[in-house]
């Protein structure tokens, strides 16, 4: 498994990092197109992120079953699905720190959730997206272009959403 420094630095460091700070400051650039990598599902099958980027509005949650800012966000991410879910494609992607595939599956066979959840076996999609830590959000709009990132439980996840619609 291979990670950005950046992103291990992050992972390790989030907590101390200003929330003010956590928005659109860190991560892949905002009006960047979003790059196209695979993940694998999670019955090991390859996906790219590509057959969703530029269809529909997507968001991107990087995220851990560990992850405490995670279980935090986890309500605003749900209610936000449940108002913009006909209209923005609604994408997990389980990093591969401290956790498989297996007790990813576990994990949502407990917490089931309603939009894909994807494994980034190699950290790949972390580092393409600049994923600087888990509960780091991407919100694409219809063409693939960024336009929010942020990092941490406390987000305004519909106001970025209303960004890309």
């Amino acid at each position: 498994m291979r990670f950005s420094r950046t992103f291990l630095a992050t992972l390790l460091l989030s907590p101390l990092v200003p929330i003010a700070a956590r928005a659109q400051d860190l991560g892949i650039d905002v009006g960047a197109k979003a790059p196209a990598v695979s993940v694998q599902s999670l019955d090991g099958k390859q996906v790219s992120l590509g057959n969703y980027i530029g269809k529909t509005p997507m968001l991107i949650e990087f995220w851990a079953t560990w992850c405490p800012n995670c279980k935090e966000l986890m309500p605003t991410l749900l209610d936000a699905e449940k108002k913009f879910g006909k209209q923005v494609k609604f994408v997990a992607i389980a990093v591969a720190i401290n956790q498989s595939p297996e007790k990813v599956r576990r994990w949502l066979a407990a917490h089931p959730l309603p939009h894909d959840t994807f494994y980034d076996v190699e950290g790949k999609a972390a580092g393409a997206f600049d994923a600087p830590a888990t509960s780091y959000v991407v919100v694409l709009d219809k063409t693939g272009k960024v336009v929010y990132t942020g990092l941490g439980g406390k987000q305004d996840l519909e106001g970025a959403i209303r960004k890309a619609l």
